[in-house]
């Protein structure tokens, strides 16, 4: 599996980057409790690659491994914000990308082996923060590459 970030809030710029940039903000992918793959707020992009894992039951795929979380029907990824300071992550915002939320064509193509699953999205919302709370398709594009 594969997930592009572009548009990090603090490459834009501004009061908001330097308050980024001055509190050490960084994005990583959440593998069960710890953060990891950090990038920094005012990276120009980051991407993030890992594996799960699929299997059929009774008919529907469900997704697992370190990466995943949630209950079989409700699976999701964490893209957490957090301060950095030495070796601590301080998180203090999360962004939740669902599985559910993945065109059933695309998961069983990543399923079958058709290609990797990507999702692309931007990194900043609609105000200019780091992006949180659930994220949700047109804001994420789901695809086989």
């Amino acid at each position: 599996m594969r997930l592009l970030g572009n548009d990090l809030p603090a490459h834009r710029g501004g009061g908001q980057a330097d308050a980024l940039r001055l509190a050490n903000v960084h994005v990583g992918v959440q593998r069960q409790r710890d953060v990891v793959s950090r990038f920094p707020a005012w990276a120009a992009s980051a991407e993030w690659e890992f594996e799960i894992t699929s299997r059929e039951i009774d008919e529907l795929l469900d997704v697992g491994g370190p990466w995943v979380h949630g209950r079989p029907g409700a699976r999701f990824l964490y893209l957490s914000w957090g301060n950095v300071s030495g070796d601590e992550f301080h998180m203090f915002r999360r962004a939740k990308l669902m599985f559910g939320d993945v065109p059933t064509a695309v998961l069983r193509g990543a399923h079958d082996g058709a290609g990797v699953l990507t999702g692309s999205l931007g990194l900043t919302d609609a105000a200019g923060d780091p992006v949180c709370a659930r994220v949700r398709p047109p804001a994420i594009v789901w695809e086989l590459r």
